[in-house]
């Protein structure tokens, strides 16, 4: 007991992680009843992403000094994303071209009216991240407005100089409280792995999973190649990082991101990996991260590619060049602004099918085990926006030691 007590935390959780595909299989349906420690750690992470968000992204962007910096911070960011989330995009439709995964297959859709999400338009796009009242965007959570407001704070602090002092320490002082308690919350991490992948196996077994086996298989194929060749190079070729130093200090969010499919949520987790085990500065990782968790899905664009063929190839339909890349620009855009909630990918989806004509009936062929594939894809989203942290930190200078 005392040797599991001594454990590193990445430790703990992959052994948690294994009790919890054990406890699933043996359990089925009655590892329901460890579904409240999973529900529990959930609570607790999202009760720290606001304020913690608003801390430490004010206390970077006052500290910066600079608008022009962080204006180049921001494009850097901003491109990394972008373009990381087309490769995404390609990647799937690769995939699933050479798997096939829809091909042959004899499914009955669940009869269910699916209505198609609109993708949202540039301009509204834009004009959503202004919170009309800032309070009222920290009560919901919604995070683009959220990282507004707290970019504008930091910005008005610095050009007010030495008479906002006070408040550029009281912000500095909160994420300082804030960062002690994600600790604390960091420390129920095992159970809550636990209690949240326990219920999931339990349901879902190995019966639901076989007839869409290939699916499951792309998906998670592809969200490891992404990870393995273009978040290795991006951190190798622009940091001089070991892409097994970034695997390994970024590898507890993955985790909680696996397990909690949550990219918000695994945002303060996030934040203490990569400035902790990766080296990356409090200012960069502040501004990075929480946007990252919000516009940034490269595991979720990936997972378009490929659904949006298997649904294609399950009705026998054949897209052409353009129609490819159709998809590969809707779902870049559409992740702008989609939450990084569980099952995001889902509404995403919708737009994607619609772009190109596809029916929206085929997402009932997927929705049985989406809950499995948005594991894998958050996963993705997480270790991406890590990626970008890690480069862009890189770049400005601002990345500690950790190159090995």
């Amino acid at each position: 007991m005392n040797r599991l007590w001594k454990m590193n935390l990445v430790t703990k959780i992959l052994v948690a992680f294994v009790i919890a595909i054990i406890v699933g299989i043996i359990a089925g349906p009655g590892a329901e009843v460890v579904k409240p420690l999973g529900d529990l750690f959930l609570r607790l992470i999202k009760f720290i992403i606001v304020p913690l968000v608003l801390a430490s992204l004010v206390t970077g962007v006052a500290s910066t000094g600079d608008i022009k910096k962080l204006g180049r911070m921001g494009g850097k960011t901003i491109v990394y994303y972008l373009a990381t989330t087309a490769l995404a995009v390609i990647l799937g439709l690769l995939i699933a071209t050479v798997l096939s995964p829809g091909s042959g297959l004899e499914l009955k859709p669940e009869a269910a009216k699916t209505e198609a999400a609109e993708a949202p338009g540039i301009i509204d796009t834009l004009l959503a991240i202004v919170p009309t009242n800032p309070i009222a965007a920290l009560v919901q959570g919604d995070m683009l407005p959220i990282i507004f407001f707290a970019i504008f704070l930091g910005i008005g602090i610095s050009m007010v100089g030495q008479k906002a002092q006070a408040v550029q320490t009281w912000f500095e002082q909160f994420a300082e409280v804030m960062y002690k308690i994600t600790n604390i919350v960091m420390k129920f991490a095992p159970i809550g792995v636990f209690g949240l992948v326990a219920p999931i196996v339990g349901k879902h077994g190995l019966a639901v999973l076989l007839p869409l086996s290939k699916v499951i298989f792309g998906v998670a194929i592809g969200c490891i190649l992404h990870a393995a060749i273009i978040y290795s190079l991006s951190v190798k070729l622009f940091a001089k990082m070991n892409p097994l130093t970034f695997f390994k200090g970024i590898a507890p969010a993955g985790m909680i991101a696996f397990s909690t499919s949550s990219s918000s949520g695994t945002l303060p987790v996030t934040i203490q990996n990569v400035e902790n085990n990766l080296g990356v500065s409090k200012r960069v990782s502040s501004f990075v991260l929480p946007l990252g968790a919000t516009v940034n899905m490269d595991g979720t664009a990936l997972y378009q590619g490929v659904c949006a063929l298997f649904v294609a190839q399950f009705y026998g339909m054949d897209l052409s060049f353009a129609q490819h890349m159709t998809i590969v620009l809707t779902a870049t855009l559409a992740s702008i602004g989609t939450a990084g909630v569980p099952g995001a990918g889902l509404i995403m989806l919708t737009m994607v099918l619609t772009s190109v004509g596809l029916p929206l009936e085929g997402i009932a062929l997927i929705a049985g085990v989406d809950r499995i594939l948005d594991m894998f894809r958050t996963s993705v989203n997480v270790i991406g926006d890590a990626s970008a942290a890690v480069v862009v930190a890189a770049s400005e200078g601002e990345l500690k030691g950790r190159r090995g």
